[in-house]
């Protein structure tokens, strides 16, 4: 197709429309430039002008049907023509389809974001789009569903010496009631030392029954090499844990550990107690911590009775990363990692409030985890993979 030719009132309204610069200018000026564009191709098409008498005529006008189109800019209301007896199809129809994707990605990554379906409705209302309903807008969200089954169910080909176990709710509704699902998390860091988000699933209720189906689902998808679990003290997962990863140590997540002993100990004493169990946990190696932890229970076993048994049960747990690389100790000691993961899909689920569904829930954060996942890829390695062979090795 050759340059676009403008009749004079054509010309006049560019004028007008590009000195008042709006969005709904930038919606009639796209409307008149792929009107334009259509009649220009049409013309071609037909091999005249319109009442144009020409040898090179090859059809004849039949009308036009009305073609309603969502771009960025809004909705555009569009006259595609018609010939009698041969198909007309406008190139300029494929980038029809690439305003049209652009215009769902919009959508997709708004939704990534936190913006709900209900809400979504009057973000494009307010684009200007009129014909996408909430029934729309979901059909064009389940788009995300391959993209994120493919990532939760993925081959793992590496070894992972370091595995996280963590879990957070979020409000579903199921069926007329809405309910606390937990959404449990496994994040791994790889033989080269690249961090990851290896499994995710959204269940009833945080139970042995759902982690011990979240890690031989791992298992399965080729999990292996992983010499310590960190996690909390929860008592379905730690018994998920010596059901599933046999061979494993287990690292009792040391902020939890201080948590639960604390909560024991009077205001009055609590910077006291909690200045001693630092000092535990600043040695280094275990014989040293060993040490501390006689002067610690020669120091409050008179007094804190109740939070020194619990600190009696749960510091060597707390205590395993220190049979591991020196240099990895900060970052395998809790599950602080995960903890800060947690936050981020948070702030991004705010906004929902309840979902729809478990199956919304779970394409929401699997999503802004495959987000979370490429974007470390791009980062420095979490630890060098010459320290983690060391731990392969052990």
């Amino acid at each position: 197709m050759g340059s676009l030719n403008l009749t004079p009132d054509q010309r006049a309204a560019f004028v007008d429309l590009l000195g008042r610069r709006d969005v709904d200018v930038l919606r009639s000026m796209l409307a008149v430039v792929y009107d334009a564009a259509i009649q220009a191709q049409f013309d071609e098409h037909i091999g005249a002008a319109p009442h144009e008498r020409s040898e090179a005529r090859r059809d004849q006008r039949n009308g036009s049907r009305a073609r309603g189109l969502n771009t960025r800019a809004g909705s555009l209301d569009l006259e595609i023509p018609r010939s009698r007896t041969t198909n007309f199809r406008p190139t300029v129809i494929d980038h029809f389809k690439r305003s049209e994707r652009a215009l769902i990605s919009v959508i997709q990554e708004a939704f990534i974001g936190g913006i709900s379906t209900r809400k979504m409705e009057d973000v494009l209302a307010a684009m200007g789009v009129e014909r996408l309903a909430k029934s729309q807008i979901s059909e064009l969200c389940t788009d995300l569903d391959t993209r994120a089954s493919e990532f939760r169910n993925r081959p793992l080909s590496e070894k992972y010496p370091y595995l996280w176990l963590d879990a957070l709710y979020e409000k579903v509704r199921v069926e007329d009631q809405v309910v606390s699902n937990a959404v449990i998390i496994a994040y791994g860091v790889s033989a080269s030392g690249i961090r990851e988000v290896i499994g995710i699933d959204v269940v009833d209720t945080e139970s042995k029954e759902s982690w011990t189906g979240l890690l031989r689902s791992l298992r399965k998808r080729g999990l292996s090499g992983t010499k310590l679990v960190i996690s909390d003290a929860h008592e379905g997962l730690k018994g998920a844990i010596a059901t599933v990863m046999t061979g494993a140590s287990w690292q009792r997540c040391k902020v939890h550990f201080f948590r639960n002993v604390l909560a024991h100990v009077p205001q009055s004493r609590k910077l006291e107690f909690a200045t001693a169990l630092k000092a535990v946990f600043a040695q280094v190696p275990l014989e040293s911590a060993r040490r501390v932890i006689a002067d610690v229970r020669a120091r409050f076993s008179g007094s804190l009775s109740k939070a020194l048994a619990i600190f009696d049960a749960g510091v060597d747990d707390a205590l395993a990363f220190l049979a591991f690389p020196l240099e990895h100790h900060r970052k395998i000691a809790s599950n602080n990692p995960v903890e800060h993961l947690n936050k981020k899909i948070r702030r991004r689920t705010r906004s929902i409030g309840i979902f729809p569904s478990d199956k919304s829930a779970l394409r929401l954060i699997t999503m802004i985890l495959i987000e979370q996942s490429e974007a470390w890829m791009t980062e420095r390695r979490y630890m060098s993979p010459e320290s983690l062979e060391l731990v392969l090795q052990s």
